[in-house]
């Protein structure tokens, strides 16, 4: 579909953006709609805070020293990371095994990709927010938009605010990465639904850098007993260290799909993966009927 070169287009068009991946805005130039639209200021607000996290600066800086002080020493320095969404009581400890290698870092990294499921609305294959920046109760954290620019130019990454309005499995990753990091980084955060290995894994070529960081959003098994629970988070864990992707599916990881993309691309970077945690909600906060699990892996070069 295309339009005139006028300036009303714009403002009647924002209404049906979310049926088109792209409107030219005129014929002499051809670029994206959407991709103007990324640059507008537009600030994606907190979903879970003081519900999966809290909504306290203080205390969330507070839980994450106590986590970060629990976790041991990692000796690799992270190109990627695999890291629970769960509320902090229940995941947090685990996540910070993950988050607590990039404090070995000697430079930080200036952008975060962030890939997580969606759980609420049906994402064909990849979604970018439109907003300028996710704000969380530490601060706002600003989008890459040359980054997001590059992969809107891809025809199966979509543009949808309404994936990313309530989508907690990227947010709860922000105030463990505003607390290490603090403000000197980007992040780039893509609700990932049906796309295939072979999609994620051309996006992060496009888009990952010396200066980039990967984090996939994942928890593992969900409502077995915390015995079962055990069994079979350890043969998904298994899988993902031996690069058996074919094992991994929704119902051993809720980010099943970015997971198995984020595999595919560190398979061909040669990066090697490595368990740092493995633990469910019944190790941690929960009873031990119906647990979900929760695992922090690292790949390194």
């Amino acid at each position: 579909m295309r339009c005139q070169n006028s300036p009303f287009t714009v403002v009647l068009l924002i209404g049906t953006l979310w049926d088109l991946n792209f409107i030219w805005q005129d014929d002499l130039t051809r670029t994206p709609f959407v991709h103007r639209l990324l640059l507008m200021e537009h600030v994606r607000q907190p979903a879970v805070a003081g519900a999966f996290y809290p909504s306290s600066p203080e205390l969330i800086r507070a839980q994450i020293q106590e986590f970060m002080g629990l976790a041991a020493e990692v000796q690799w320095q992270a190109k990627a990371l695999v890291v629970p969404h769960a509320g902090y009581i229940y995941s947090g400890p685990i996540a910070a095994q993950a988050y607590q290698s990039l404090t070995a870092l000697g430079s930080t990294p200036s952008r975060v990709i962030l890939l997580g499921p969606s759980h609420r609305v049906p994402v064909r294959s990849m979604a970018l927010p439109s907003a300028s920046s996710f704000l969380t109760p530490l601060g706002s954290v600003a989008i890459d938009h040359q980054a997001a620019k590059t992969l809107g130019s891809l025809e199966f990454v979509e543009l949808s605010d309404e994936a990313h309005a309530f989508e907690h499995s990227l947010e709860v990753q922000l105030p463990f990465l505003q607390t290490i990091l603090g403000q000197d980084f980007q992040i780039l955060p893509l609700v990932v639904g049906h796309a295939s290995p072979e999609q994620i894994c051309q996006a992060l070529e496009l888009v990952t850098d010396k200066d980039s960081l990967i984090v996939v959003s994942t928890d593992l098994s969900h409502y077995l007993s915390y015995r079962l629970a055990q069994s079979v988070d350890q043969e998904t864990v298994s899988a993902i260290l031996k690069f058996q992707s074919d094992v991994i599916e929704p119902n051993r990881a809720c980010g099943a799909y970015p997971l198995k993309g984020l595999m595919k691309y560190a398979q061909k970077m040669g990066w090697k993966p490595e368990l740092l945690d493995l633990r469910n909600s019944g190790d941690t906060a929960g009873d031990k009927d119906r647990v979900v699990g929760y695992g922090a892996l690292l790949y390194h070069e």
